[in-house]
């Protein structure tokens, strides 16, 4: 377990940097190219431990797939082709490599169990277990729905129409992933929009999918065409990098090839409103997704109140979002973040925590927190932070430390990994560029 102390920033934040390609759109192109007939080209593949991990469980169900120099290929088995692994797909920490790939398996006459790590294990895999049981799918989980869990798939399964109790883009992406090897139409209801990469990825290889109001449509039985595809970068990642040059005071980053997709850019519209100068430079397409280039400079941030309905276009950076309130002026309250508190961590717990074990002043809520910033003070540090084997959290206290005045130790840095490899590495760049 490699603990790590994250010294205060010396200086302003400066220069450019380009973070890892996007892990949403990284997992569904590994998983919709081995799902293709033929070759598909992926660039920009974030090469972290998540999506490492659905790699190897396409390879464990047929597809080949390799790395060559920057690009990586994959010669896909054809909608319907996954084949019987020989032994239980390790998922490590990944949530979406697990939940995904339950809905892919679910569609076809084979039998995988999933594993995972501590972190992992404790997850609640019910919410997709319901509705592809549904289609016919048969579960054996461990208790509550947790990891270890085998799932036998159905062939053919049966379409259904779902309606999503909870806003969560993996259940939505777990059943239409289901319904690509199903007669019929499925159909997903979802009460607020979550993030669309599935949608936009399955139409690209040639899917029959749509929407209509809030309903999402897929005819199964799919030929998928192989792609060429280029993954931006992860605007989760990129959220790191923003809010670190928003609090060290005279800094001015650039962060490239960003994507920018509307659902998942709900960050920036609330950093935004809190008064951070973020500008949006070359703004483009790539691949489908809407790109740019934010340039991002410290800034006097004013506390907020965020409306529930945001939750699901920026669920994942909700932790570093609660380092910037911790330096704005006055007091900020986050509701309706239930969904926090199954994530890698309870990341309400976690936060509130952390947060306060360097000087923060932080109420937690049932659903959510309330934080009394500093008004862009530093903060004391100094504390030791759990993260309790959730990469967010251990980068948002590192961006953190950046503006205290003592270090802050991270008790295990190691789970950066899974999103973010060079995380480290970019960051001390930008206090010797």
């Amino acid at each position: 377990m490699p603990s790590r102390t994250v010294q205060p920033a010396n200086g302003p934040l400066r220069g450019h940097i380009h973070v890892p390609g996007d892990k949403s759109i990284s997992h569904r192109a590994l998983m919709l190219g081995a799902m293709a007939v033929g070759e598909t080209v992926i660039e920009g593949l974030l090469e972290g431990e998540d999506v490492l991990a659905t790699a190897a469980a396409m390879r464990a169900m047929g597809a080949t797939i390799e790395r060559r120099g920057a690009t990586w290929h994959v010669w896909g088995v054809g909608v319907g082709g996954l084949l019987q692994p020989a032994t239980a797909l390790d998922m490590g920490n990944s949530g979406t490599s697990t939940r995904l790939l339950m809905g892919l398996v679910a569609s076809h006459p084979i039998t995988a169990t999933f594993v995972g790590d501590t972190s992992l294990s404790q997850r609640p895999m019910g919410r997709v277990i319901e509705p592809l049981s549904l289609m016919g799918t048969d579960f054996t989980a461990s208790p509550s729905g947790r990891l270890p869990l085998m799932v036998r798939g159905l062939c053919p399964a049966v379409p259904i129409e779902y309606r999503l109790p909870v806003a969560s883009a993996q259940v939505k992406s777990a059943v239409l992933l289901a319904g690509l090897n199903t007669p019929g139409i499925t159909r997903v209801i979802e009460p607020v929009a979550t993030r669309d990469h599935s949608e936009r990825m399955l139409a690209g290889f040639g899917a029959e999918v749509w929407r209509e109001g809030d309903v999402i449509s897929i005819r199964g039985e799919a030929e998928l065409k192989p792609q060429r595809i280029t993954v931006p970068g992860d605007p989760s990642s990129a959220a790191f990098a923003t809010v670190a040059a928003l609090i060290v005071p005279g800094s001015e980053v650039t962060i490239a090839n960003v994507g920018m997709n509307p659902t998942r850019a709900g960050l920036y519209d609330v950093l935004r409103s809190m008064g951070a100068s973020i500008a949006f430079g070359q703004q483009r397409s790539v691949g489908g997704e809407p790109v740019a280039d934010l340039v991002v400079s410290a800034s006097t941030l004013t506390a907020v109140k965020t409306d529930p309905t945001i939750v699901a276009s920026m669920v994942d950076e909700f932790p570093v979002l609660f380092v910037a309130a911790a330096f704005a002026r006055g007091r900020s309250v986050f509701r309706g973040l239930e969904e926090l508190r199954v994530k890698e961590s309870d990341r309400i717990a976690v936060m509130a925590a952390a947060l306060r074990a360097i000087g923060a002043r932080v109420e937690e809520l049932p659903d959510g927190l309330a934080i009394e910033g500093t008004g862009g003070e530093p903060l004391p540090g100094g504390g030791t932070i759990a993260t309790h084997l959730d990469h967010r959290i251990a980068m948002s206290l590192a961006v953190a430390a950046l503006n205290c005045r003592a270090g802050v130790a991270l008790d295990d840095d190691a789970p950066v990994a899974t999103s973010y490899p060079r995380f480290f590495a970019d960051i001390g760049a930008l206090h010797t560029a």
